[in-house]
């Protein structure tokens, strides 16, 4: 595939890109560079590859459950500005 002016005044448009003459023709430049680039992993052989979900490794996230001792709720209000029972009061952020 070769990038042509009309493609990059094309791009440009969808961009909002109000480029002049002379980016335009570096812009077309630079992008059938990158076309080229690309272009190259057609010459790889991957036939033979399994496809992958991911590159990072992946490992489970789940871990077993331990029943551990918990907080005092007196320990956890102690440094609460303020509390309404076992819960605490915190300033209204949506308006009615």
């Amino acid at each position: 595939m070769k990038i042509d002016s009309d493609m990059v005044e094309y791009l440009a448009n969808l961009s909002r890109l109000n480029l002049s003459e002379k980016e335009k023709s570096e812009m077309q430049i630079e992008l059938n560079s990158i076309v080229k680039q690309i272009g190259k992993l057609d010459e790889l052989d991957v036939d033979n590859i399994p496809p992958i979900a991911s590159m990072a490794p992946q490992k489970s996230v789940f871990r077993e459950d331990k029943v551990l001792e918990s907080l005092d709720s007196e320990d956890v209000f102690k440094n609460a500005p303020e509390r309404i029972g076992n819960f605490f009061k915190v300033p209204r952020i949506i308006e009615e």
